[in-house]
């Protein structure tokens, strides 16, 4: 049957789940479109025997005022949960052995990750020259001002954590853009953090930190309170392929799988940018190729249960440098992060794979996998050869991070002139605004706010 609302939001993944909550919490009438049989994307969270993986994203960060406020209108159904103490410990792999990352000038001073050219060379870094190029990319950033030790054993992990990408790609006004910041506003990264420390403080005051976190009893549990605070009737899954077309007073948005036809004064699109050629025929092949060609990264997840968690660092999780030539890219110790992981005495972890730089291992058969997973156990956690994994769960993403690289600033200008050109049409999603879960409730809140003025 053929309805008409404000607004339709397609894609029920985080974005979208969001910003219909939000919309519908205002008061203004609005579908959520999902193509297949269940709402949350990449959120999903597997619970087996009270060991808990998360298929996609494992944590968040408290980094803006919309995470908190959220998760206070949401507390009756979920509660935010942030990570024990120990997880502001970081480890980087180097030579065979988990090391600390530096947290202070003593350990800053005291660590073997970073040469000693660059540690004395780093008192120098707020007197160099600021860059002028804006698409500088992550790697030749801190090189620049840094140097080459600290972008192999601290930014290089941080990306593969963070991107899986490479940092000789990633563009950092677009990838990083709190480091671009840095050093474009204030000439160095030390003098900005320095003159930032008002800032965090003030921020601080409001419950904005850098402190990780996920939700009590997994991310389902989040997509489950956003679904149960959106009306019954305003979620269709196992909608099909939509095919959105602009009529003379607004939208037409088609349902292959009814053959029903949603009109509407407002679209909002939270799909992947592969996925935007089908949706919105309208824009022609060349139009939409700087959008539709964005580069995702491959990732494999894989989360193990181990009976016996007590060689499991008391650390958030460690990075592998892709210097250290590893086929993984680090290990997230669930368990240590939260109580609620695992069993007493057992852990949950998270081994990745794949990425920009080894996407081949997405070809990697169950069998393969299980057995790198088993070698690192022992090689990097130091279990005996023989511990097999007790629980042993096989994410495979093919196109999974959204990767900012140069054409960046081609596809968001392309994004504006189509926003532009079709009046009511959004194009949002973490082909933009950023692909953390800080970033997607963000970008939802103020979707938001601009449709309910």
């Amino acid at each position: 049957m053929d309805k008409k609302v404000e607004v339709v939001v397609i894609g029920a993944g985080i974005t979208g789940l969001i910003t219909t909550f939000l919309l519908q919490e205002k008061g203004i009438d609005v579908v959520l479109l999902e193509k297949t049989d269940r709402v949350g994307g990449q959120l999903h969270t597997i619970n087996d025997e009270s060991f808990l993986f998360e298929s996609g994203p494992n944590t968040g960060v408290v980094s803006n005022i919309e995470v908190l406020e959220l998760f206070r209108k949401l507390n009756d159904e979920c509660t935010l949960q942030i990570a024990q103490q120990e997880a502001k410990v970081r480890l980087i792999w180097k030579n065979g052995l988990f090391r600390p990352l530096p947290n202070g000038l003593s350990s800053a001073i005291s660590t073997n990750l970073f040469s000693w050219y660059d540690k004395i060379n780093i008192l120098f870094e707020p007197f160099r020259k600021r860059g002028n190029d804006p698409l500088e990319s992550v790697a030749s950033l801190v090189k620049r001002r840094l140097g080459k030790s600290y972008l192999n054993y601290a930014v290089d992990p941080f990306v593969s954590g963070i991107y899986a990408g490479d940092p000789n790609r990633l563009v950092t006004r677009f990838a990083l853009p709190k480091l671009y910041r840095l050093e474009h506003e204030y000439g160095s990264f030390i003098r900005g953090a320095m003159k930032r420390r008002k800032a965090l403080a003030e921020e601080k005051e409001q419950g904005i930190s850098k402190d990780v976190f996920s939700v009590k009893g997994g991310f389902n549990q989040l997509v489950e309170a956003l679904r149960k605070r959106i009306s019954n009737d305003a979620i269709i899954t196992s909608a099909g392929n939509s095919i959105v077309e602009p009529t003379l007073d607004g939208w037409s948005t088609s349902l292959s799988a009814s053959g029903d036809k949603i009109y509407s004064q407002y679209v909002i699109t939270t799909v992947p940018a592969y996925a935007l050629p089908d949706l919105l025929p309208f824009v022609e092949e060349e139009e939409m190729k700087p959008i539709a060609s964005l580069h995702y990264a491959p990732v494999i997840q894989i989360g193990v249960g181990i009976k016996d968690g007590s060689r499991v660092p008391l650390a958030f999780g460690g990075l592998i440098p892709s210097v250290e030539k590893e086929k993984l890219l680090g290990i997230l110790f669930n368990s240590s992060c939260y109580s609620d992981r695992a069993p007493r005495g057992a852990a949950s972890l998270s081994f990745f794979l794949g990425g920009v730089q080894h996407a081949d291992l997405l070809n990697y058969s169950d069998n393969e996998l299980y057995e790198l997973v088993k070698e690192a156990m022992h090689t990097m956690l130091k279990y005996p050869k023989d511990t097999e994994p007790y629980k042993f769960h096989i994410f495979r993403h093919s196109k999974a991070i959204p990767q900012y690289e140069a054409d960046s600033e081609e596809r968001l200008n392309t994004v504006d002139k189509l926003q532009e050109r079709y009046k009511g049409l959004i194009i949002a999603g973490g082909l933009r605004d950023g692909i953390g879960l800080a970033d997607r409730i963000k970008q939802a809140t103020k979707l938001a706010n601009l449709l309910s003025r």
